[in-house]
């Protein structure tokens, strides 16, 4: 499009006249505008993050505490209950050397005890002794 063609098909504006003068004062092209109102203050939002923040951190730092108490609670107890296995197995070694009969005969021996020597039981049936009978009689 050339410009002669532009220039065709744009609407023609018609130069208005200009008003007269009037008496009036005229109204200042620049005025003085006022300031836009005081934007309410951040402060209470900044305020309340940092105290949520705070508190998270604080709530973090606690269960943290309270994880590492526990680790270190369950490690005595585990090297408390592998002492107590050891002592269980310690005491039913000694209770099974104590049951043991050779043991008991030394320990009967020491008590002043005399072992036994042949039996002999009586027979209801006939009133008769049978096996033989020892020192005992």
């Amino acid at each position: 499009m050339s410009a002669e063609q532009a220039a065709a098909r744009a609407p023609r504006v018609h130069p208005r006249p200009s008003a007269a003068p009037s008496a009036a004062p005229a109204r200042p092209r620049l005025r003085l505008v006022r300031p836009p109102a005081q934007a309410r203050t951040h402060v209470p939002f900044v305020v309340t993050c940092m105290a949520i923040l705070a508190a998270a951190l604080l709530a973090a730092l606690l269960l943290n505490t309270q994880l590492a108490a526990g680790a270190y609670a369950t490690r005595t107890m585990d090297l408390r209950l592998a002492e107590l296995a050891r002592t269980e197995q310690s005491l039913s070694a000694e209770l099974d050397a104590n049951k043991a009969p050779a043991h008991l005969a030394e320990q009967a021996t020491a008590l002043g005890m005399q072992p036994a020597g042949s039996t002999a039981w009586l027979r209801l049936a006939d009133g008769t002794v049978q096996g033989a009978t020892g020192a005992g009689q």
